[in-house]
């Protein structure tokens, strides 16, 4: 086989969006940070591909919501302010 088709690399690096299996209870809100994540990261696209959500899919609404509220305790600007674009994004006013 041809050195151009042999991926050396495949596996090394870790996962960017680390995920638990999509029946576990926990998977909501561990895509709703990876999608929040990858805002920040400049990869919403990369995001969407690896938790099956979309950039303000309404699933996610309580989710996102939860997390705004974490990163109001703790006072995590950047966070809030994801989280606040992808909920405008879910009820449809403006664009994120």
């Amino acid at each position: 086989m041809s050195r151009a088709f042999v991926n050396e690399d495949a596996g090394a690096a870790p996962e960017r969006y680390p995920l638990p299996p999509r029946e576990d209870p926990g998977y909501p809100i561990a895509a709703a940070r990876a999608l929040l994540r990858g805002a920040d990261q400049g990869d919403t696209p990369g995001a969407e591909a690896a938790t099956g959500y979309y950039w303000g899919d309404p699933a996610l609404r309580a989710e996102v919501e939860q997390l705004l509220e974490e990163a109001r305790e703790v006072g995590h600007e950047r966070l809030e302010q994801l989280a606040e674009r992808f909920l405008r994004r879910v009820t449809g006013r403006g664009r994120a």
